[in-house]
């Protein structure tokens, strides 16, 4: 179906993103605003006399890993949930397990024509421990099939959690799968796993090797920040290389470098691949070529002229996932740079959004380099309990390098999530003027695949360098935006997520964009954590605005400029929700006039359900 724009049926609003009250309201609303939070205050140092304050620790912090909770939003009133509510929350295409919870993606691979998903798990509980690895296998990165539990925790050497941790494919066809364990003594040490029948597609069956642990901390390095082997590479020399993260002093981000002939036993090279002043533990290090053509994606083991390599750290002090772009030697197996001033931790992230431990494979099926994210929930641990789950996976995507801009990855979702879709909308160069929604009558809006593309009119300004990033959010006005989506809204616009871009003004004339998601007001539930997420993305001469949407219920996947800038949000509305949710375009910029041009595909849901082992399916 292809529909396009009649302005007469679908009329554009006064946007409410925008301040239109009088200045005597506004007055007047501020001196009641600060007499409120004045009594509120008075009544906090009140309560907080009368009771000691107790900080309560993050889930997860205590034994030695990232934070795993929110504790922010105890002091939060707790919104009356319903059943339906949850029920709507659960997502229809992205991988989640059928029950409890789930963190990191570990160990992805493509093997005998299934791809394997191994994933942080909580068997038990719907909050982060007893962490052993569940088992997933597809045949396209999509439909997914749940297989029984890979690796648990039975050995002195991971009796307090099975930890992350990734695969190698040898020459031979050998699997060689290492993974951090917590020993009995609370030390985080590194071990080996392999499949007890590489014969076997659905890789059911693993065996610990009975030398475990092979690697333990080195001196210097203290036993919780030692965690998260790489998948191995193979040097010109014909030794293996991984690395992993930990940290020097306190605050000196580091990957140390490990040698290995048989994955067994391994040698500690003096120095480390890389280290960065001030980013604190690095965790979920990943490490890989990008041929600079842009065109292909590479083994782990690449090595020559052509190619670059990615340093990804995930930094435990900020839970953000940061990479940079630069140049490895082999010889010295030490890695620099190609802009220090956006170095691992300082600079470009994987995902501006909720989105962390993500970790790559090399897809040998189809030759492309695969991204997985965990994506974890941003409301309360009773909640999660009382829906029964928590966290996914984002779209699994392919990673290349940019080399329009030479200084970016490009991460695209996988073209497999194309065969879930179903009916399209098409809109032509729909006119927003500044200060206006224009709803889009597509009818569901919870399941979507979203192309826009935004042209602005040319307008000479007289404002100059304006300052900001993404701003307060979309109702922070300047003369280009913000303009974009609004997703996951009702009709009253009483809850809505805009995904926008803001061009501002730079010195010479030059505009700098910044691709952001607001979440402040897509749910009126308080127990939720909202903010605005987003980043600079470069945008060519001979571009204009573009953006891709995925919306699947509480989790949406934004990607701009073909990927260059990406961000994953989680929102919870409690009215915006299975018919009542819409969608429209917005513009909020002080100056010009957008035009707009989309096409809208509802999307299928993903069949994602337990293994048939009745039936013969391998």
């Amino acid at each position: 179906m292809e529909a396009s724009y009649d302005p007469e049926q679908n009329p554009p609003l006064h946007a409410p993103l925008l301040d239109r009250s009088s200045p005597r309201t506004r007055r007047f609303a501020a001196i009641f605003a600060c007499l409120v939070s004045l009594l509120l205050l008075l009544a906090l140092i009140i309560n907080q006399a009368q009771q000691p304050f107790e900080k309560v620790q993050p889930r997860g912090v205590a034994e030695g890993v990232s934070a795993k909770s929110n504790p922010s939003l105890l002091n939060q009133v707790p919104f009356n949930w319903t059943n339906a509510m949850f029920s709507w929350q659960r997502s229809a295409y992205h991988f989640q397990p059928q029950k409890n919870w789930m963190n990191d993606p570990n160990g992805p691979l493509y093997h005998k024509g299934w791809y394997h998903l191994f994933y942080q798990y909580n068997p038990y509980s719907a909050i982060w421990g007893n962490i052993t690895w569940g088992h997933a296998v597809s045949r396209d990165l999509i439909h997914w099939l749940y297989l029984p539990l890979a690796l648990v925790p039975d050995h002195w050497y991971d009796i307090k959690g099975v930890w992350t941790g990734s695969a190698t494919i040898l020459a031979d066809g050998q699997i060689i799968m290492l993974y951090t364990g917590e020993t009995n003594e609370s030390v985080q040490v590194q071990n080996l796993a392999y499949p007890a029948n590489v014969s076997d597609p659905l890789l059911l069956h693993w065996l610990k090797y009975p030398g475990n642990p092979v690697m333990v901390p080195p001196p210097g390095v203290k036993p919780d920040d030692f965690r998260d082997p790489t998948t191995a590479w193979l040097g010109p020399d014909g030794t293996w290389r991984l690395t992993m993260g930990s940290k020097f002093d306190t605050t000196i981000g580091i990957s140390l470098v490990y040698h290995t002939t048989n994955f067994r036993d391994y040698e500690l090279l003096d120095g480390v691949l890389h280290a960065v002043p001030g980013t604190g533990m690095w965790e979920c290090v990943d490490f890989y070529p990008v041929a600079i053509n842009g065109s292909v994606a590479l083994d782990t083991s690449s090595l020559g002229p052509g190619i670059k390599h990615v340093l990804k750290a995930s930094l435990d002090n900020t839970k953000v996932d940061h990479y940079a772009i630069g140049t490895y030697d082999p010889i010295t197996d030490k890695w620099t740079p190609d802009n220090p001033e956006e170095d691992v931790g300082i600079g470009l992230k994987v995902d501006y959004g909720r989105y962390y431990a993500s970790k790559t494979f090399f897809d040998q099926h189809k030759q492309r380099r695969v991204l997985w994210g965990w994506i974890n929930e941003t409301d309360t641990e009773t909640a999660d309990l009382k829906k029964g789950w928590a966290s996914l996976q984002t779209i699994p995507r392919t990673v290349l390098y940019d080399n329009k801009t030479g200084t970016n990855l490009l991460q695209w979702p996988v073209e497999e999530v194309e065969s879930l879709r179903l009916n399209s909308t098409m809109f032509k160069e729909v006119l927003v003027e500044p200060g206006s929604v224009v709803p889009l009558d597509i009818g569901t809006t919870t399941q979507l695949d979203i192309l826009a593309e935004f042209e602005i009119e040319p307008l000479i300004s007289s404002t100059t360098n304006e300052i900001g990033n993404c701003g307060d959010g979309a109702v922070d006005r300047s003369t280009y935006g913000p303009f974009g989506l609004l997703v996951i809204a009702d009709a009253s616009l009483s809850e809505l997520t805009p995904i926008y871009f803001r061009p501002l003004n730079a010195s010479g004339g030059t505009l700098k964009t910044y691709f952001c998601t607001d979440e402040t007001r897509s749910s009126k539930a308080s127990d939720v954590f909202k903010q605005v997420y987003g980043g600079k993305v470069p945008v060519l001469d001979d571009e204009n605005y573009n953006m891709r949407v995925l919306v699947d219920h509480s989790i949406v996947e934004s990607f701009a400029q073909g990927g260059r800038t990406v961000i994953s949000s989680r929102i919870y509305p409690t009215e915006a929700i299975y018919g009542a949710a819409r969608l429209f375009l917005f513009n909020n910029a002080t100056g010009v006039n957008v035009r707009a041009t989309l096409k809208i595909w509802e999307l299928n849901s993903a069949f994602i359900r337990p293994f048939p082992f009745e039936r013969d399916c391998v």
